[in-house]
């Protein structure tokens, strides 16, 4: 195996050591994520090979289920356009694409809020710009595959007239429920390095909000809660996932209202005060639309 081949070696961390990557010397650390678990590699240690590896636009169906396998939040985004990671020398797996192995899903798509789009000059929001809603590679993905993946990802939408990228990361840290009744650190929150390294402009942080979340440290929606409270159409969707925590159904006659309150409680979700994801853009393309919002330094050292 030449030194090109050789997989750098994974790093799991401890606890405290996941919220050190908030603070100096963190911009040396990749992560990686296997089955909703973070693993981080160091990116001075390269060993990625382009030769093995190609970025080909997947269907949905496949990228959906890679993410939902492997990433912290085990949703799926609405999306326009999605990417994936293939290692050639290997066989696809099971329901993959052909033409490789799936190492890396990356999407883009539409976000909760069109205005945070907003920030490229004479642009036009969903046809123009996007953002950058999942960016995922597997463990065995070799150190600074990411900057690859996204370069030739960017290239890719921008022959569809994609001009502009947005993306955002969450410093919070997400904590899940073992089976055992305790708690492990399921992420400690990311300040956006990887955007950093893609030449991504800063530009603040999005406002503070509360957050509900669950016992597996997703989060349920303010849409999804405002469906059971309302009984809006697919607030039986939303309610089965919580009875699934443990819940108890809703009885005949209870409204949405009353019975949330009651299932938050059962379930012990947790209500946070999240003082807003950190907000980065960047122009794609061959001709480089300029970026109207004012940037700012870059969070390399902040804490959440």
């Amino acid at each position: 195996m030449t030194p090109l081949q050789a997989r750098p070696r994974r790093l799991t961390l401890t606890a405290p050591e996941q919220q050190a990557l908030h603070l100096p010397g963190a911009e040396d650390l990749c992560q990686r994520w296997h089955e909703r678990t973070p693993t981080w590699r160091r990116t001075s240690e390269g060993g990625f090979n382009p030769d093995l590896h190609r970025v080909i636009a997947i269907p949905e169906g496949p990228a959906r289920r890679f993410v939902e396998r492997h990433h912290y939040s085990g949703s799926w985004p609405a999306v326009r356009f999605v990417y994936g990671l293939q290692r050639t020398d290997e066989p696809p797996g099971p329901g993959e694409p052909p033409g490789g192995r799936l190492l890396g899903v990356l999407s883009l798509g539409i976000p909760m809020n069109g205005a945070v789009l907003d920030v490229f000059e004479g642009t036009r929001r969903y046809a123009e710009t996007l953002e950058l809603n999942r960016l995922v590679l597997l463990d065995r993905a070799e150190s600074n595959a990411e900057s690859w993946f996204c370069a030739r990802a960017f290239t890719a939408a921008a022959r569809h007239g994609i001009r502009g990228v947005v993306a955002h990361s969450d410093p919070h840290p997400r904590v899940r429920r073992t089976p055992d009744g305790g708690t492990e650190l399921l992420s400690p929150g990311h300040i956006g390095h990887v955007y950093a390294a893609q030449d991504f402009v800063y530009l603040g942080r999005t406002r503070p909000r509360r957050l509900t979340v669950l016992p597996d440290a997703t989060v349920l929606s303010d849409r999804a809660a405002a469906k059971i409270r309302g009984d809006e159409v697919g607030h039986r969707g939303a309610e089965r996932r919580l009875v699934e925590f443990g819940a108890s159904p809703r009885q005949p006659g209870q409204s949405g209202r009353d019975w949330l309150a009651q299932a938050l409680e059962d379930i012990s979700a947790t209500v946070v005060h999240h003082a807003g994801n950190h907000r980065y853009a960047r122009a794609i393309g061959p001709r480089r639309t300029p970026i109207i919002a004012t940037a700012l330094p870059r969070p390399r050292c902040q804490r959440a």
